[in-house]
This record gives structure tokens, sequence and C-alpha cells, in this order.
């Protein structure tokens, strides 16, 4: 549709024959678009942010950027699923941005470099008690450190890290990263108590004198599953088995042990009894492969590694050296029913890998909670039905990783801080989505992914030595320059190269671009030009 007539004031000097506004029905306007990348992160991560100093060589500011949001670069590069890769825009392009690598690189090299957390320049006199020394725990003891809050940690283990520790095995996150990591942390004036477990949530916060409180107790009891079995069956359940690799009697599970179970924790206590001498080790699970809730990446390194998974069959009988197993078949709906086939198979002990529950006696006699199918519910603030008493982590509804664990400290540590201060904390509007049909790729070449070393498969089954490597800083810096910077201008002045109206101005180094609408006549060359859609036309106001 035509414009309708408007007045126009003209700049001393400038003739109207070259002003092209009055042409337009849309004009364009710069603007950030949300990367899927930051938007897929649990931890809420600002990756593009990172990533962009990284790109330029600047690693302590990529790490100062990365760690404002979650206090584990080298933890989270080892043991994260990396969902942000999942969802990268390049993905479409060639391959994903390796993020997850350059996220380790970082955080290896602070450890190696010695980078500490900076300290809040004033305190504000309130105490939180936080329960449970996990990644949840200590996220949000971080974030509350850091907002100015006096915090103290107990934990009922004898070693901090919770699940991080007793339920990720050493060849996947060596202790001596995981270390690091939480000493830097309790560097900023945090109180750690370990052995002390909290029997009731108000009693201990009255007598610490505590102002609130952040429960994130680890889902450490496996949960058991009923097969009949003789006297002299041995039978263990995954998490114990994984505990009890942090003491100095490791368990003695045989020569053929079987696992029962399909999840990342069976993969991960399979895998772990082959290092322990197993030389058969077998996952019995009910369902397929397709139907595995254990990510594939962590199947392909079980299977390279000798681990053999019997699909379609579950345990029925448990006996002194062997188990009878009965196969099971798909309906149309994707659920397993019992066939009436049996078979016997030899085994020395049986691993319960069937999931976990959380301790919840902490918080018996509270008023005011909700317990439902064994968590706590919790509002969008992350506080129990209780003034005061927060959660996260395993003990609320949630998909159980690390990366999850780390977001709710953070999110926690937010609300309490305002809880404290007797504000309201209001996140910030996320921005439009950045999709891929809004970049221009055609300035992009091919550069697919670099993939990090392997242990070779032999060393694997017989040492606890750390399965993936890093990767070096060349490696690194060229993974962080695979960027697309989706929906946000990185100042490439293609905008300004390619306006026939000369309407783009140059603002400066990091300060953008602005649009002369005086000359700009809505062409519209700009928005498909530009790399990383940082630019959209909108309807001209009249």
């Amino acid at each position: 549709m035509p414009n309708k007539p408007f007045a126009i004031t003209l700049k001393p000097g400038t003739s109207l024959a070259n002003l092209t506004g009055t042409w337009r029905t849309e004009r364009p306007v710069y603007l950030d678009r949300l990367p899927p990348c930051n938007n897929a992160c649990p931890a809420g991560e600002n990756i593009q942010g990172w990533l962009f100093h990284a790109e330029s060589g600047d690693y302590e500011q990529a790490w100062r950027v990365l760690i404002a949001d979650n206090p584990f670069p080298a933890i989270m590069g080892r043991v994260c699923y990396h969902p942000c890769e999942g969802a990268c825009n390049r993905g479409q392009l060639d391959s994903a941005v390796g993020i997850n690598s350059v996220e380790r690189f970082l955080g290896d090299e602070a450890i190696k470099r010695g980078w500490k957390f900076d300290k809040p320049g004033t305190q504000s006199g309130k105490r939180v008690l936080v329960v449970g020394a996990g990644p949840s725990g200590l996220s949000a003891a971080y974030h509350l450190a850091r907002l100015g809050h006096s915090v103290e940690i107990h934990d009922a283990g004898p070693l901090s890290g919770g699940m991080m520790r007793f339920g990720i095995p050493k060849y996947r996150l060596p202790r001596e990263v995981l270390d690091a990591e939480v000493v830097r942390i309790l560097e900023l004036g945090i109180t750690l108590k370990l052995n002390t477990k909290v029997a009731n949530i108000e009693d201990s916060m009255r007598a610490g004198n505590f102002d609130a409180a952040f429960l994130a107790v680890g889902a450490h009891i496996g949960k058991r599953a009923y097969i009949p079995a003789g006297d002299a069956a041995r039978i263990v359940d995954a998490v114990s088995v994984l505990r009890s690799m942090e003491g100095e009697d490791k368990p003695m599970l045989g020569r053929r042990v079987v696992v029962y179970g399909g999840g990342n924790t069976a993969i991960d206590v399979a895998r772990t009894a082959k290092r322990l001498g197993a030389t058969e080790t077998i996952i019995v699970y009910r369902r397929t492969r397709e139907k595995m809730p254990a990510h594939d990446f962590e199947v392909e390194e079980a299977l390279q590694e000798g681990i053999m998974i019997k699909w379609l069959s579950t345990i029925k009988h448990a006996g002194e050296h062997n188990l009878t197993l009965e196969k099971m078949a798909l309906d149309d709906k994707g659920f397993p029913q019992p066939t009436g086939e049996f078979e016997t198979m030899e085994a020395d002990s049986l691993v319960l890998a069937l999931g976990q529950d959380v301790d919840l006696s902490l918080l018996e006699g509270v008023s005011g909670l909700e317990i439902k199918d064994g968590v706590v519910q919790v509002g969008s603030n992350m506080m129990t039905g209780h003034q005061g008493i927060f959660a996260g982590g395993d003990m609320v509804p949630s998909e159980r990783t690390v990366t999850v664990g780390v977001g709710h400290g953070k999110k926690a540590a937010r609300y309490i801080d305002a809880w404290l201060r007797g504000t309201a904390y209001e996140p910030a509007a996320k921005h439009e989505p950045a999709d891929f049909k809004q970049l221009n790729t055609w300035y992009y070449s091919d550069a697919p992914k670099t993939m990090r070393p392997m242990l070779d498969a032999i060393r694997r089954q017989t040492s606890f030595d750390e399965v993936q490597g890093g990767l070096n800083e060349t490696n690194a810096l060229f993974e962080a320059r695979r960027c697309l910077s989706c929906g946000n201008c990185f100042e490439c002045d293609n905008c300004y190269g390619v306006c026939p109206d000369n309407a783009v101005i140059k603002l400066g180094p990091g300060k953008r671009f602005l649009f002369n609408y005086d000359y700009c006549k809505g062409c519209g060359m700009c928005v498909a030009e530009c790399p990383c859609g940082a630019i959209k036309m909108v309807a001209e106001e009249i």
C-alpha cells in the first residue's frame, strides 16, 4: 500500500532530491536475537558472549563471561551433554560448533593459570544455609557469595562434589579437576562442613541463625526392584558401586557382571565393572536402543569398550551364579510386554541401575511443603511452600543432570537474594529467537567441527584414565571462530558496504551502526546481506 502524505523537515543544505525516506513502506532496524545455544543451555550461560571473546584469543575474559553463570567450566566441559550443540544453527550448515570443547579448554586454562573469582565488595549481613555440596548446592553457594551473603554448606558425605564425585566415574571426570573448581568456590569465603547430616532443616536454621536455606540433597538412594533371589545371590545397586569407588576398598563384582537398567548410570557402572576386571559385562534392558534413555554417545563408547547389551529382556529371578531372563516384546504403543519365553544367563553379581531417590527426612514436620512423586514442589521462584526455604537439583521435578542442577542453583540464588533484601527478582525478557533461515550463510565456508581425541579402546578397558581429551589452543581458537554469531551484530560492515543509499552510519568499534532514515528507501538489501540476522524490516509508522 502507498504511504499516506506526511511532512518532513529538511536539514540545512539538504536537497529534497537526495532524500529517499518517503519511498518506504518498511524500514530496517537493528536488533539482538536470542542465539539457540544460549536458549538451550540449562545453566543459562551466555554462550555466544563468551565465544566472542574466545575467538579473539582473550581467554580470561571469555572465562569470566562464562563463570558469571556457571562456576564449573572445566567440569561442564567434561560431563555436560551439551544440548547447546544440538540446537546450534551451524549444525544445519556443516556441523555444530564444539561449544563443549571450547568450554573445557577455558576451564582447564583457568586451572592452569590460577584464575580466581572476584570477591564481593560488600556484605549483606544475611546468612544462608545450603544443604548439599553437589552441583546445585555449590552453584547456589557461589552465586549467593558473589551477591554478598554469608554462606555455609552442610553435606552428609565425607567429600564435596555430591553426585559429580559419587556418581560420575573418574574416566569421565578426573578428581583433580573437580577438586580445583570446588576449592576456587570455597575461596570466596564459603564455609563447608562435611560429614554433617541435616536431620531437620528448621532445627539447623535456628541453631545457625540462618535467614534462608537452599536444599540441594542429591539422589543418592538407589531404587530397588522386587526380584526373587536365592540366599547366596549377590545383588547391589549402581549408586553404591559408584560411591564405593571413592574409597580404598573397591567393590568385588566378579568376572561376569550383569547390569539391569538403561540410563546413563547403567552405562557408567557397566564401564566401571569392566575396568575393575570383569571379563564380561552385560547390560539387560527391557526395551530397544531407540527407547534407551542413556545418551547415544555413551552407549556407543560402552560398545567400543566391549560392553554387551541384551535388549528386550527383563530379570525374573536371581540365583547364586545365574539369572533367569524373560524376553519382552514392544506393543503398538512402545511398551514392553512379557512373552513367556525364558533363558538362563550366568552371573557373579547383579547391579541394579533403575534410578535413584532423594532422602527427604530433613523435611519431616516442616509446614507448608508439598511432596509429590518423591520430590519437593517449588514455585517459579524456586521456593517451597515454606517461607525462606528454597530447593533445587535432584530434590525438585526436573531432569537430573549436572547442568540442570547448576542452573537451579543460579536461579535460586537470585530469588533468595531478592527475598532477603525484600525486593522482587524479575528475569530479563528474552529476545526473539535467531533462526537458521534468518542467517545469510553465503558468507561462511565449510569448516567441520574439530573432534576431541579419545583414549584407545584397549587402554579404556583396563584403566580409569580420562577417556576423552581436550583441544589445544589452536583447535579451540578454530572452534570458537566457527560461531556464526546468530542474531547479534559483530560489526562485519556488510550492511555498511551494500547499502545503495549510504544510509548506514558507523558508530565506531564496539558501538555497531545506525540507520539514517532520511536516506534509507527500505530496499531491504541490508537484511538480505546480514550474515547473522541482526537486522529486520518493520512496517513504517505513519
